[in-house]
C-alpha cells in the first residue's frame, strides 16, 4: 500500500516532512485537504485510529479564532464537524503508511517508522 501524507501544502511542517520523505527516496502521494477534500468517510476513518482530541490543533490561529464556548463544549461530534467546515484545524501533516498513523513531524519518528 501506498504512503499517503494528509495535510494542506502551504503548512511548513508539510513542506518540512515532504522533503525529508523526498530525500530519503520514500514514495508516497500527497493528499491537501483544501484541494482533494476532506469528505466524513475519510474523517471518521482517520479520527476513529488517532481520536480527535489528538487531531485538533489547539496552538494554531484555527482554533483560537473558535469562540471560547465551542472550545469549552468541544466534544467527537462538534470536533468532526468543525474538522471537516476549517480543515487547517488538523494537526499536521497524518502520515498513513498502510499499518500505522502518524500524527505530526519528527525527522527521528519518520526514520524510525520507515526504516526498512
Amino acid at each position: 500500500m501506498p504512503i499517503v501524507m494528509y495535510g494542506i501544502k502551504n503548512c511548513d511542517t508539510i513542506k518540512k516532512a515532504k522533503k525529508w520523505l523526498t530525500d530519503n527516496r520514500i514514495e508516497f502521494t500527497f493528499h491537501d485537504y483544501r484541494q482533494d477534500g476532506l469528505n466524513e468517510a475519510l474523517l471518521s476513518a482517520l479520527e476513529g485510529r488517532l481520536g480527535w482530541q489528538a487531531m485538533i490543533n489547539k496552538r494554531g490561529t484555527t482554533w483560537r479564532k473558535l469562540d471560547d464556548e465551542v472550545k469549552s463544549s468541544i466534544d467527537r461530534e462538534k470536533a468532526i464537524s468543525i474538522m471537516l467546515e476549517n480543515p487547517a484545524i488538523i494537526k499536521r501533516p497524518i502520515l498513513d503508511t498502510g499499518k500505522t498513523l502518524e500524527l505530526g513531524f519528527s525527522a527521528d519518528q519518520y526514520q524510525q517508522l520507515l526504516s526498512t
